[in-house]
């Protein structure tokens, strides 16, 4: 990143790394009209009037104020709070045997369940249903059917609902679906959207995650386990050391 000097007010210099750092501060949604040179511009201007602001309250000898000490003190125990826990739970950490005997021991709890894949046509009535089963029997794409005639938004994507496991869809849906077999196309299904006419396109078996998939989650599961065990003890000591009054 570069570190050239943009401004320099009073002797203090404002450079292209203090710019990126305000952007990068604005976070991806806020900082996109900044990116280009008359954004950075308008950044630049920001930082150059908050300099002149600062100076001008120093000038003022705001910072003897007593409001001013007030809200530094409060400042800094927030500060200082969260340095101290800091100090607490980053050194924390969690090993790689730690996290695979947790998989071992755990496994049930890491079976992707039973999965299928289909796509669907939904129309209003019943007859129209079965008029556009009729030509998919006659040889019309599926895809084809679901972006003409389906009123889902999935006829986007030629009725194409993703993977999905039971007890996700509709009960009428969810039954139908997944007592079918691989590519096979269903009668009209009646639910409270309308008739649905269904494909299934795929279908996955219960089966066991590999260690690699879960590896990170657990990692940050037993992480925050570990940091709010340290957490809870320390303070508990605490409260043996300090006075605390509910009232």
């Amino acid at each position: 990143m570069s570190d050239k000097v943009l401004a320099v007010v009073n002797g203090k210099e404002i450079t292209e790394r203090a710019v990126n750092d305000l952007i990068a501060k604005l976070g991806p949604q806020r900082s996109a009209p900044f990116m280009t040179p008359e954004g950075k511009k308008q950044l630049l201007d920001e930082l150059i009037n908050q300099e002149l602001i600062y100076l001008d309250a120093i000038d003022q000898k705001l910072d003897e104020e007593e409001d001013f000490k007030i809200n530094l003190d409060v400042v800094k125990k927030d500060i200082l709070k969260q340095y101290a826990i800091g100090k607490l739970l980053n050194p924390i950490t969690v090993s790689d045997d730690e996290v695979k005997k947790y998989y071992e021991e755990n496994k049930a709890a890491f079976v992707k369940p039973e999965s299928v894949k289909a796509s669907h046509i939904l129309i209003d009535s019943e007859e129209k249903a079965n008029e556009i089963l009729e030509e998919l029997k006659n040889g019309t794409d599926f895809a084809d059917a679901a972006k003409k005639y389906s009123s889902c938004p999935s006829k986007a994507q030629g009725g194409d609902l993703g993977y999905f496991g039971r007890g996700q869809m509709v009960p009428e849906f969810d039954s139908a679906v997944f007592n079918m077999e691989l590519n096979e196309i269903s009668n009209p299904v009646k639910t409270q959207f309308g008739y649905h006419i269904i494909k299934v396109t795929d279908k996955k078996d219960k089966e066991m995650s590999s260690f690699e998939e879960v590896k990170e989650g657990i990692t940050k599961q037993m992480l925050n386990m570990k940091q709010s065990e340290v957490y809870l003890k320390k303070s508990q000591e605490l409260k043996s050391k300090y006075t605390v009054e509910i009232k």
